[in-house]
């Protein structure tokens, strides 16, 4: 080969590398996994008592409220390409545990509780840029529904001082489907191998149910609701198929 067809040789090649697909094109199914952090905007209503003993009543606790704490979690996703810039995700991640802080007249109390919330979404992705870029950001928009389990009051303190000494209290909270926002960038680190970070935000909010059962056997049932609105980060590394 002589020397000038060498070197058109190597420049196409280059010229190759330099607009290969990354990990990004239509058709590509990209598993993920990674960091959540949620982090709730949490604010609450005054405790109110509903019913006692079978007899419905409105006994407000003013002053009182509640907020649900920050928590840290494995992320899953499984994204598809449907165009080189459009792509759905379905993702969730190991359900996380909440610790429930006591608010206003509530707050010496500390930690009251905690509950266990499962989030799973579906997405729809707009990727900025061609899939021969490294650095993509994109816009996503998808919906989302959460519920809860294995609520639990752990404050001996607040359970003692609010329905008496020597009854228990379990805690659950309404289901519900949310909207997701979604903002995020990728980098392709090889055409495979694929670095991401998003942030998120749902507008949550739900009902929390104190069921009680006094030391002398009366059931006691109270409720509030509690906006959560969580911003959600999520720190992946990723492999396309």
């Amino acid at each position: 080969m002589s020397h000038h067809r060498l070197s058109a040789a190597v420049v196409g090649a280059l010229l190759m590398a330099g607009t290969a697909a990354y990990a990004q094109t239509a058709g590509t199914t990209v598993v993920s996994a990674g960091w959540f952090r949620v982090m709730p905007q949490s604010d609450s209503v005054p405790l109110r008592t509903t019913n006692i003993g079978g007899a419905p009543v409105n006994i407000v606790s003013s002053g009182t409220g509640a907020k649900v704490e920050d928590a840290d979690t494995l992320g899953l996703a499984v994204s598809y390409f449907f165009t080189d810039n459009i792509s759905g995700e379905l993702v969730a991640g190991v359900p996380p545990r909440h610790k429930v802080s006591g608010e206003g007249k509530l707050a010496p109390f500390g930690v009251i509780g905690s509950v266990r919330q499962w989030s799973p979404a579906i997405l729809a992705k707009y990727h900025f840029g061609t899939a021969q870029q490294r650095f993509r950001p994109y816009v996503g928009l998808g919906i989302n529904y959460t519920w809860f389990t294995d609520g639990k009051i752990t404050s001996t303190p607040f359970s003692n001082a609010t329905f008496g000494p020597g009854a228990t209290t379990t805690m659950k909270a309404d289901s519900s489907w949310n909207p997701v926002f979604n903002i995020g960038a990728t980098y392709a680190m090889t055409d495979r191998w694929i670095l991401g970070l998003s942030v998120s935000y749902l507008p949550l909010k739900t009902k929390a149910t104190l069921n009680t059962r006094t030391a002398t056997g009366v059931p006691v049932t109270s409720e509030t609701s509690i906006k959560i609105r969580p911003v959600v980060t999520f720190l992946t590394v990723g492999y396309a198929f």
